[in-house]
């Protein structure tokens, strides 16, 4: 789902165009729609994952990139013009020494700067990027204290959520996205750490979604779910918070089978019950990071966990959330017999509510 709430804020300039919203009825074309749609206002790529050594030593990672319009000029003047804003986040999870870096940059569309081109098969902003080389993502972030270099290739076909094309988030038309994910990406490469590299593999999850307007006045927050099960399966769930502490019914999930045939979840077929808070003391947020997910129709009963609780990005200015985004394990039961995987989890509006504009 991804509905991180950081980019609205950055769009300083007027904004001269009309955009389009999300929709029903939209068909999704591969290639073409992995890479930007400049007439939706916002738009992210999502990479997530879990990774170990031969040894066993773990890993997770997460690197992202925002596009948020900024302006749109009936008479472009200027290459240097600035359309659009580029956000990225990169963060790696150290299990076994129990630490958690991360960084964040921004950067304005430009030449060589940061965009997302389906021409040339990249998302990229500075020396951050993820290149397309046939079906495999070739990705690459780097920091002074850490990097991570990555080849993923799909396990399973991109998989659509939402129905009809579109992933609803509230009540009134065009309060959706369009989202796509690669659910199982087999990913293989090198992290480093401290001065230190190490050769993973592993696997990941890749989020795409785009979009004009989702959020409404009176949902505060959310919790989103990505876990790949060792039985060859896959599961997605967001539960969207409201101001005065219930539930949204707008929540919704996917389950994706061993085949990659996705099922639509509805806010009445599962249940996230927190079990467990974890005190940042950075922000004195408070983020559930034990629970149990139920969904009914697939007898399915998780508890879920993190090996880590300290993985908050907490970001380095006012006028943006902080959120938790971290690795997570599941362990459990569909029917009688015992599930277990990893995912990642992300929680957001915990430090306070977020804030989503309009058109």
């Amino acid at each position: 789902m991804k509905l991180l709430a950081l980019l609205p804020v950055l769009a300083v300039a007027a904004l001269a165009a009309e955009y389009k919203v999300a929709l029903p009825g939209y068909r999704f074309e591969f290639p073409r729609d992995h890479f930007d749609h400049p007439d939706f206002k916002t738009e992210w790529w999502y990479y997530t994952g879990n990774l170990a050594t031969k040894e066993g030593r773990r890993f997770g990672f997460e690197l992202t990139f925002f596009r948020q319009a900024a302006d749109r000029p009936e008479k472009r003047t200027s290459i240097w013009q600035v359309d659009d804003l580029f956000l990225a986040h990169f963060a790696v999870s150290d299990i076994q020494e129990r630490r958690f870096f991360y960084w964040e940059r921004l950067n304005r569309r430009g030449p060589g700067i940061a965009g997302a081109d389906e021409a040339e098969k990249r998302i990229w902003n500075g020396n951050w990027e993820v290149r397309w080389r046939g079906d495999t993502q070739q990705l690459q972030a780097i920091v002074e204290d850490f990097s991570v270099r990555l080849s993923m290739t799909p396990r399973k076909p991109p998989v659509i959520h939402g129905r009809n094309g579109v992933s609803q988030k509230a009540a009134k038309p065009g309060r959706a996205s369009h989202y796509v994910s690669f659910p199982r990406l087999e990913a293989t490469g090198v992290i480093s750490v401290s001065g230190r590299e190490y050769r993973v593999e592993g696997t990941a999850w890749m989020d795409h979604e785009f979009f004009t307007d989702q959020l409404e006045e009176n949902q505060s927050g959310w919790d989103w779910f990505s876990l790949q099960l060792e039985d060859n399966t896959e599961l997605m769930l967001f539960r969207l918070r409201r101001k005065d502490g219930t539930v949204d019914p707008y929540s919704a999930g996917t389950y994706i089978d061993s085949a990659g045939n996705a099922r639509y979840l509805r806010r009445s077929d599962f249940r996230l019950t927190p079990l467990e808070t974890w005190e940042s003391a950075k922000t004195g947020a408070k983020y559930p990071i034990r629970w149990q997910i139920e969904v009914a129709p697939l007898q399915l009963r998780l508890l879920v966990s993190t090996p880590l609780r300290s993985q908050e990005l907490v970001n380095r200015n006012s006028w943006t959330p902080s959120y938790w985004e971290g690795a997570i394990d599941a362990e459990g039961r569909m029917g009688e017999r015992p599930v277990r995987g990893r995912g990642y989890l992300e929680m957001a509006g915990y430090d306070r509510p977020v804030q989503f504009g309009g058109k």
